[in-house]
């Protein structure tokens, strides 16, 4: 297969698609929608899952699991909720096949094995967890509840794209229960802190910390506070979302407890989550031409190191044992590399192959090097590349590591600088949209019909409505109603 992509100038999305395949993060899979994530894609996803599994657990959460099914009854208690999610549902009816008497090859559902009631395939898990909490709360000593669930959930989309959106995706939820309405929304906005470090300190992509309209907020939730990115085309990408859910899961589940004051009150709630589109929003917001630029510290593999030999099998012996030298000290640091010495590829094609799967630095180590005790260090961020001395080698490369990572987010914070507009008029929002893309502050009046006639219109949404937002008195730029405050605006995947 060629390693030629197709560039983002022509192509933006087919690009993509293109690095998503030959960057070896994943493949498409005989059920249609749903894909399968290859061992390199799952190594980066795998160090996403560490990082945020620490984090949720420095913040006092545990880790559990719940059922994959949820019956019907329960799924529907939640009005909103399950209004919400119904035209994505996989709905379970039967239990077994059975051979098909006309043809004995076939397999065909048996009508016998009808279940008494039908199960969804959980697009969220609200349901399944309130009814299991309501067992396990009676009293304000038995709260709060701070659990997270690693699995997968199914979304049955009909336009499907690799990490962004597919039928079947990984993610990690979190269900909180609380005694006071205070302290759920202390969890709800500590979680939307913790996403926006992971994915500003990790994945060195800025964020915009906002509250969803009420359009666009989590069916179910009274408010959803979100992290907004922007991908290099100009669209936004939401990268994580957190809901205060008020008391609604916990009036629908009857989850009650008896309150300090020995008065029975409704648990107060939370949920929360991130997904493998973060795998997607890593790609597009820093990838180029020549394939994916990886965040160091998320990279599955940091550094390569690749030997230059020749004939001369002694020289071969003294690279080999210099090579396994600097890995091992890189080891010692806990920098993860990797020493290629196979004999089936050359030199050129290895540096090809590395820079197409982003590895932020590739180390080349030939025996003149060795004579002149250094070796040639490349970074993969802007392709510099330089002789480096053999003395202080790794100190160099961790340090190396830390100014790739600074120089990945400060050039995606330009680029969001340089593509956030504000916008006055309706003719300029639709003139920002249409040839700069991008962000665009702008008033609204703030009712729901105006929010749908300009999502309508221009096809751009309420990315959100960002924290400690400037109050200043404006016109919203579709009915030139009064407007207190500018919301931000994009289009977005």
């Amino acid at each position: 297969m060629s390693n030629i992509l197709t560039p983002r100038s022509q192509d933006y999305s087919q690009w993509y698609n293109d690095l998503i395949i030959k960057g070896n993060l994943a493949d498409y899979s005989a059920v249609r929608g749903c894909m399968v994530i290859k061992p390199y894609g799952f190594a980066l996803w795998e160090n996403m899952r560490d990082v945020l599994d620490k984090m949720f657990k420095d913040t006092g959460h545990q880790n559990a699991y719940f059922p994959l099914f949820v019956p019907k009854s329960l799924f529907e208690a939640e009005e909103k909720n399950a209004e919400g999610f119904a035209k994505e549902c996989a709905v379970v009816t039967h239990y077994r096949l059975k051979t098909d008497p006309n043809n004995k090859g076939k397999l065909i559902v048996d009508p016998a094995a009808r279940l008494e009631e039908e199960l969804v395939v959980r697009p969220t898990s609200e349901a399944i967890i309130w009814n299991t909490y309501k067992n396990w709360i009676q009293s304000y000593r038995d709260l709060p509840i701070l659990i997270n669930q690693w699995a997968n959930v199914v979304r049955w989309e009909m336009r499907t794209r690799l990490f962004l959106r597919t039928a079947e995706f990984l993610w990690q939820e979190g269900h909180t229960a609380h005694a006071t309405k205070k302290e759920a929304i202390a969890e709800t906005t500590q979680m939307l802190d913790v996403y926006a470090k992971f994915v500003e300190e990790y994945m060195a992509l800025p964020v915009v910390r906002g509250v969803k309209s009420a359009n666009e907020r989590f069916a179910g939730a009274e408010d959803t506070y979100c992290i907004e990115a922007l991908m290099q085309d100009g669209k936004a990408l939401q990268a994580g979302t957190s809901h205060f859910l008020g008391q609604n899961f916990a009036k629908a589940f009857n989850v009650q407890f008896t309150d300090k004051e020995n008065k029975m009150d409704y648990v107060w709630a939370t949920s929360w989550g991130v997904s493998t589109r973060l795998i997607g929003a890593l790609v597009m917001a820093h990838s180029d031409d020549q394939g994916l630029v990886m965040p160091p510290r998320l990279a599955p593999l940091q550094v390569v190191i690749v030997p230059i030999y020749n004939k001369d099998v002694e020289a071969r012996q003294k690279i080999d044992a210099k090579a396994e030298e600097i890995m091992k000290e890189l080891r010692a640091k806990g920098i993860r590399v990797k020493f290629d010495n196979d004999d089936n590829n050359r030199p050129g094609w290895k540096f090809a192959e590395y820079e197409l799967r982003g590895v932020p630095v590739r180390i080349a180590l030939g025996a003149r090097d060795l004579e002149n005790n250094q070796v040639e260090v490349a970074r993969r961020d802007t392709k510099e590349k330089a002789s480096q001395p053999l003395e202080g080698l790794t100190d160099h490369i961790a340090q190396l590591l830390e100014d790739i990572h600074n120089n990945m987010f400060q050039r995606a914070l330009d680029f969001r600088t340089e593509h956030t507009t504000n916008a006055d008029t309706w003719e300029e929002f639709m003139k920002i949209l249409d040839e700069k893309t991008g962000f665009v502050y702008a008033h609204w009046d703030g009712t729901p019909e105006t929010e749908e006639k300009i999502k309508e219109l221009s096809k751009a949404t309420i990315r959100c409505i960002p924290l400690n937002n400037e109050q200043e008195a404006g016109k919203c730029i579709l009915t030139g109603n009064p407007s207190t405050q500018r919301v931000l605006f994009a289009r977005a995947y």
